[in-house]
Order: structure tokens, then sequence, then C-alpha cells
């Protein structure tokens, strides 16, 4: 499938791809720097405001980066840029891998399979940091994919800066491995759940690339 569907606009002057549902945050931000550096020629007041806007805008246009990944080979790749946060034997005989996402981190999630999302289901809730234990509470995208492996389970959290999870896609959608599925905006996690019989490949601490970590072993 053609990666163009979900792909990022990109600004062929800078050369940038940012990602897409990155627009409530970035047109402020962007506007109000370039005001300040207009306007801080002929002011004090402005020139002192346009280093923290400069600064600012220059931080939303790296947080809300979308690189070009070489999509890797595997039945199970990461859906997230992170760190492994748990790994967790589940009871339904399922293993769910957690993978926690800081503001360094790229922020746009990859499908960790090929196959058809299934279901899109937004889940209300709070807002606590995504390392705590309560963040189990927090406000979340559910998805799944049928997928080679059967049903595969996969939830974007929002933390406590994060409180905007942007699906890409409906379900009914067909998708490739590795095609960019959605977006958190700021700290957040990413939990997938391997169906069992699959062997985690990854541990606890390890960094994660979304469409380039493997997750499975055979």
């Amino acid at each position: 499938m053609p990666h163009s569907q979900t792909s990022a606009p990109r600004d062929s002057r800078l050369g940038v791809r940012l990602a897409r549902g990155a627009s409530p945050w970035l047109l402020p931000t962007v506007a109000t720097a370039a005001l300040s550096l207009t306007r801080a020629r002929k002011s004090g007041r402005w020139a002192a405001a346009a280093v923290p806007a400069t600064a600012l805008a220059a931080g939303m246009l790296w947080f809300f980066r979308d690189p070009e990944r070489e999509i890797a080979q595997g039945r199970v790749i990461s859906p997230a840029d992170g760190v492994v946060q748990s790994i967790m034997p589940w009871k339904d005989g399922r293993t769910r891998v957690a993978i926690f996402m800081s503001p360094l981190n790229v922020h746009v999630n990859r499908a960790p399979l090929a196959g058809t999302v299934t279901s899109v289901e937004h889940v209300p809730g709070g807002f606590v940091p995504a390392f705590n234990k309560e963040s189990e509470n927090n406000e979340r995208v559910v998805w799944h994919f049928d997928t080679e492996l059967g049903d595969i389970e996969m939830v974007q959290i929002a933390g406590a800066v994060a409180r905007r999870i942007v699906p890409y896609l409906p379900a009914g959608t067909k998708v490739e491995q590795g095609e960019r599925i959605g977006l958190i905006r700021f700290g957040s996690r990413v939990d997938i759940y391997l169906p069992e019989g699959v062997e985690v490949a990854v541990e606890v601490g390890q960094a994660t690339t979304a469409g380039v970590t493997r997750i499975d072993r055979d």
C-alpha cells in the first residue's frame, strides 16, 4: 500500500517533514516567534520576548519532526520511538510490551504489522505522567489490527502533558507494516500486546525506533 495516505506534508524550502496533527501547536508558536522577531528591531520588550519565543518555536519544530524510515524486516516491529518500560505477561496469555516516549522522541507512531485496522477506540481518562503506574487509567486510543498473527492490540496512552492523541486512520483501513498511523503530542506511552506463543526480543531499558526495532523473536 502506498504510504502517501498517511505521509505528513513537506516544506520543500526547508526540507523539513512535520507530523500531521501538529498545526494547533506549531502555528501559534511560529507566528508568535515571527511577530516578535519582526518587532524586535523597534522595541526592547519585543526583543526580550523574541529569544524565548524563537527557542519555543524551534523546539516545537524539532518535536513534531517526522523522519522517513527504512522499515525493518520482522513479524512485529516497534510502533514507537522510546525505551521499553515494562514487559508483562497478561492474563489471557498475551505479553504486553510498554514503550515510554520522552519529549525528545519522535511521536509519530507506526503500524507494528501489516493488516487491516479493525477498530480505533478513544477511551477518556486522566493525564498523569506516562511513566507512573497510575497512567493505566490515562486517556488513550485502543487499536486492533487483523494480521497474519491474528488480532493485535496496540494502545496509545496520553501523558501529563500529552492531552491529545491524533489517529490518522479509521477502522477498515488496510495498512502496511511500518506505516504511519497516528501522533501523540508530547511525552506519552505506547503498549503493544503480543499473542500467546510469540517470544519477546526486546528487554526493559532497551531503546526502540518505530518501524525499525524488531519486537518479537522467531
